[in-house]
């Protein structure tokens, strides 16, 4: 099964928040998913993400794959830069 670490899409309508989550690359962005790994709420200034590292972590060293917006965010927190030295 390939995992995807990606947002899914929380708030009302023009209030957008969005969960950080781990899931199969296969299911809808606001469907099912194996792990909440964070939060985002760029509604804030500045946006505010809080992010469960050890997690996050956990899940890139089995080889889920972020996509751009969250490996953005990733990189902004720290995170991305620790793991890609671990395993090189």
């Amino acid at each position: 099964m390939a995992t995807k670490i990606r947002l899914a899409r929380a708030g009302a309508k023009k209030r957008p928040f969005y969960q950080i989550v781990v899931a199969d690359e296969r299911s809808r962005r606001d469907g099912s998913f194996i792990e909440n790994v964070g939060t985002y709420d760029p509604t804030k200034n500045p946006a505010v993400v809080k992010l469960k590292t050890e997690r996050a972590s956990e899940w890139l060293s089995k080889g889920a794959q972020p996509t751009d917006t969250v490996r953005h965010l990733l990189k902004n927190a720290g995170l991305l830069e620790k793991t890609v030295a671990v395993n090189a």
